[in-house]
């Protein structure tokens, strides 16, 4: 559909991302603002049964099968399918996660389709009949609102920037062929390193217990992952946690971490540096323990324990405890 809005969907092992379906309900929701239709694109080697399960947040969806994404690395194996495709079909825009294919996808597209890109946008809205995107910058200390000079752009969105909200009733998926002119050097993959976590992945977790440089050090992180597990949840870091050398970098949440979007944060020793809270502020609830009343954080939290972070934490898991027995 000319003009229309797209929107590319990921895969996260055999299942949609859940990005995607965030960046669908965006874009949903800036194609009623504009008046434009948004249409929803799977490519990959078997894309129909992710396609199917991206219907549930579009009313239409395009399968683009490409067999080379079998063996080689999914963007380069299928950015000229996609360049193709929106040369034939000529969309106004395209969204995409910025995840690590999403941003490798963008980056493909743009010299494809001679195309600009808007990176990391946490916000989009339809004014003066295009996009404006909202984006933050400097550790997240600033917003910036930025638009494409042309009639058209790619927006890699960051995620946890909107719930998914899956239409009424299942959209319609319509599989489309393209003979790519252009064929990029196959770039295969060589082996795949998966870190093994009985743990929900951090940017998935409905409860997460942060860990902040207030926790002092391993030992003090053995009480981080107690009030986790008593609560259900998935150990986080701040920057100093990680740099510290005291929990792995897949676990740090911020500008230079995830994205998170738990029911409940709950920060011990957490300062609050906008690096960190430009990761978390989108939580439901944010419960705060600090010794210093004046930290950041406080200013965001719903809740504030101001005390010793380790006497609460102990006291709590106690109280716990005693409730589920």
């Amino acid at each position: 559909m000319a003009g229309a809005i797209w929107v590319l969907g990921e895969s996260k092992g055999s299942d949609l991302a859940r990005v995607s379906a965030e960046v669908a309900t965006l874009g949903s929701a800036l194609g009623a603002a504009a008046g434009l239709d948004v249409v929803g694109v799977v490519a990959g080697a078997s894309p129909d049964g992710l396609a199917a399960e991206f219907a549930r947040y579009l009313p239409l969806v395009h399968s683009l099968a490409v067999p080379e994404a079998a063996e080689t690395a999914f963007a380069s194996a299928v950015g000229p399918s996609l360049a193709a495709l929106v040369e034939r079909e000529q969309p106004a825009y395209l969204l995409v996660g910025a995840t690590s294919d999403g941003r490798d996808i963008a980056g493909i597209l743009s010299v494809l389709l001679g195309w600009g890109v808007i990176a990391n946008a946490s916000a989009i809205l339809w004014q003066d009949g295009r996009p404006e995107v909202e984006v933050s910058i400097l550790g997240g200390k600033l917003l910036t609102t930025s638009v494409f000079t042309g009639q058209h752009g790619i927006i890699t969105v960051r995620p946890t920037s909107v719930t998914a909200e899956p239409l009424a009733s299942r959209g319609s998926v319509v599989p489309v062929t393209v003979s790519p002119e252009i064929a990029l050097p196959a770039v295969t993959v060589v082996s795949r390193v998966a870190e093994e976590s009985e743990a929900v992945p951090i940017d998935e977790a409905r409860v997460i217990v942060c860990a902040g440089r207030g926790v002092g050090g391993p030992e003090g992180m053995h009480l981080v992952q107690a009030l986790a597990n008593e609560l259900g949840g998935t150990v986080g870091a701040s920057r100093a946690a990680v740099d510290s050398g005291w929990i792995p970098y897949s676990q740090q949440i911020g500008q230079t971490g995830k994205t998170v979007k738990p029911r409940l944060y709950v920060g011990l020793g957490v300062s609050g540096a906008m690096q960190h809270m430009v990761g978390m502020r989108t939580s439901e609830t944010i419960v705060a323990v600090n010794r210093d009343a004046e930290a950041p954080i406080a200013e965001v939290a719903d809740l504030v324990v101001i005390g010793d972070l380790f006497a609460f934490v102990q006291a709590l898991i106690s109280a716990l405890q005693a409730r589920s027995t």
